[in-house]
């Protein structure tokens, strides 16, 4: 499996064959987004920042778009929504955390959530998950101390960060890093991961660098 960064909230996976994109940037964002096209395209919520599905358009695939609560499966991939909350511009709208196991590795994306308590079907969908992104940015989603609780909460063994730097809090990276008992790490292009590899892992945190 590799995992690769695009900016604020935007992640590719691809596994084989088979690529699945989560909150992708759209072309009415003041923020860029990349072009690529993806089997499964997940959005947390309806935002310009997270929902530019039309990016992920190509002539080779045809993305099933999921943008909301419930359980699907796609190509053999079973994944999980349940419902939370994230604030904008001072209103709260609705948040779908995300679960899928791909290659064997459960993954988990909070999406914008700006909640520190999650509903029991939220932890249920999150349960036993490998791999987390956590938005950790505060101003509308989690803030770095908050977020870090929750993934170790969950039991999460790497932690991702995303939306901080070009949005939310200044010294939101350092500060979650800071919590997590990290003075400082150097960014990686992309991750590339295997079910073995994470057996000792408890709670790392990996920093991805966006590719824009």
């Amino acid at each position: 499996m590799i995992i690769t960064y695009h900016d604020i909230e935007f992640f590719k996976v691809q596994f084989g064959d088979t690529v699945v994109a989560f909150n992708p940037i759209s072309k009415e964002s003041k923020f860029k987004g990349s072009r690529f096209g993806a089997d499964i395209v997940l959005v947390s919520a309806d935002s310009k920042d997270f929902n530019g599905v039309e990016n992920l358009e190509s002539k080779n695939k045809d993305s099933f778009v999921i943008s909301g609560p419930g359980e699907y499966e796609v190509k053999e991939i079973f994944i999980k929504g349940a419902l939370s909350s994230t604030q904008y511009k001072d209103k709260e709208r609705i948040n779908t955390v995300y679960s899928l196991i791909l290659d064997g590795i459960k993954i988990g994306f909070l999406g914008a959530i700006n909640t520190k308590e999650l509903s029991d079907e939220a932890k249920s969908t999150l349960t036993d998950v490998d791999i987390l992104f956590v938005p950790i940015g505060g101003e509308g989603v989690l803030n770095s101390s908050d977020a870090h609780r929750l993934a170790i909460k969950l039991g999460a063994k790497i932690i991702i960060p995303m939306h901080y730097g070009k949005v939310g809090e200044k010294d939101a990276l350092k500060n979650f890093l800071k919590e997590g008992g990290v003075e400082k790490t150097e960014p990686v292009d992309k991750l590339t991961i295997k079910k073995k590899d994470l057996e000792d892992k408890t709670g790392q945190i990996i920093v991805l660098s966006s590719s824009l």
